[in-house]
């Protein structure tokens, strides 16, 4: 038996799941007010605190859902570095970092 017959509670999750991952893919935020009233009166918890935080930083929200604009070439740029902190720490002084960090240097060889 598939897991969402055998519980309504994952059943409600999914279909609110489902919905909210609509609203974000239309990028029309009208729906989202609704979505967070199901969500609340959904009892199920996570989904209830989820809900509510969103409900908190709405002008965000909508931001996210309808501007086109992301922040994730800087995460991914943050992201990086804090790998190679974390890979190179205690192994590796400054010069190291420096050099994964930054791009080679090209050095034109003077022909003979």
């Amino acid at each position: 038996m598939p897991l969402k017959q055998g519980s309504d509670d994952f059943s409600e999750m999914r279909r609110l799941a489902m919905r909210f991952n609509g609203i974000l893919q239309g990028k029309k935020s009208a729906p989202k007010d609704a979505w967070i009233d199901d969500a609340i009166d959904s009892e199920l918890i996570p989904i209830m605190r989820f809900a509510r935080v969103l409900r908190r930083d709405i002008n965000a929200v909508n931001n996210a859902i309808e501007l086109p604009w992301s922040n994730g070439q800087a995460e991914g740029q943050i992201n990086r570095l804090k790998t190679l902190k974390r890979a190179m720490y205690g192994r590796a002084g400054l010069e190291l970092l420096r050099a994964r960090m930054l791009p080679p240097l090209h050095i034109k060889e003077e022909p003979n």
